[in-house]
């Protein structure tokens, strides 16, 4: 998708390990009831550097492997050296959400997060391709994603909330949809698929030094779209580096939904 906002850097690798530490814990038992367990055949689409693959990988082993898909070859190449690091399972391949070359109907279990609200207007697309995926009786799809509406940032300047508005105006310009999240259930039974669960809950996050998050990954983008100067970056990046010298309490408040559809 060509509209991708983040770049992938090691700072961004680990945001997604924190991430995926975080919904592990969360939802670990939500994973097995939808079909994450020993044997299952597991699609990861838009899988990033793969720290969400190797957890259900290792679920699924020794019987049973994850199939990862992302369109970027160097997320996919992160995500390639940390299975083969861990040990587990996890078959990588190059596709969109939508298009992901994938064998249809041949997956316990689909999972996709925090792709949607990257793809605006392709959202019920996606969702139908997926569905595809699954084994009919029985194969569910498993979807992650966000209200920024619900989200908050808190102990942070004014200049963090002119980054936060200039990146929420790059999602406005490109149709998408920040609250994709709260209609996750919708876009499943338009996929005709039964809703087994649709709950959603707040992560709150306190950065660790270094991080910076999803608006600092889209500062490329920011400047080719003309919301961002070079020295705006300079800007943002000084704001940064005293926030993290004075360790400021910063926490983040970010709302999150999960939805799980089963085919029948």
């Amino acid at each position: 998708m060509a509209d991708y906002a983040l770049t992938l850097n090691d700072s961004e690798v680990e945001r997604y390990r924190i991430m995926a530490d975080s919904a592990e814990r969360r939802e670990r038992e939500l994973w097995g009831a939808a079909g994450a367990v020993p044997g299952a055949r597991i699609a990861d689409v838009g899988c990033g550097p793969g720290a969400i693959a190797v957890r259900l990988a290792a679920i699924a082993a020794p019987d049973g492997a994850v199939w990862a898909v992302d369109r970027d070859g160097d997320a996919l190449a992160v995500a390639s050296a940390l299975a083969a690091r861990s040990g587990v399972p996890v078959h990588t391949s190059v596709g969109s959400a939508d298009a992901t070359g994938l064998a249809a109907g041949t997956f316990d279990l689909v999972m996709l997060r925090h792709v949607l609200a990257h793809n605006g207007g392709r959202e019920q697309a996606i969702v139908d391709h997926l569905a595809a995926l699954a084994k009919p009786d029985g194969g569910a799809v498993y979807l992650v994603d966000i209200d920024a509406s619900s989200s908050r940032l808190r102990g942070a300047g004014p200049v963090f909330d002119e980054m936060d508005e200039r990146y929420r105006e790059l999602h406005r310009r490109r149709g998408n949809d920040l609250t994709v999240g709260t209609r996750l259930d919708e876009l499943l039974t338009a996929a005709g698929l039964e809703i087994i669960a649709f709950e959603g809950h707040i992560t709150v996050l306190t950065p660790p030094p270094g991080m910076r998050g999803p608006v600092w990954a889209a500062r490329d983008a920011l400047i080719a779209e003309g919301l961002a100067t070079p020295d705006d970056i300079a800007r943002w990046d000084g704001a940064f580096q005293r926030a993290e010298h004075a360790r400021s309490e910063v926490r983040f408040f970010a709302a999150n939904f999960v939805a799980v559809g089963r085919r029948t």
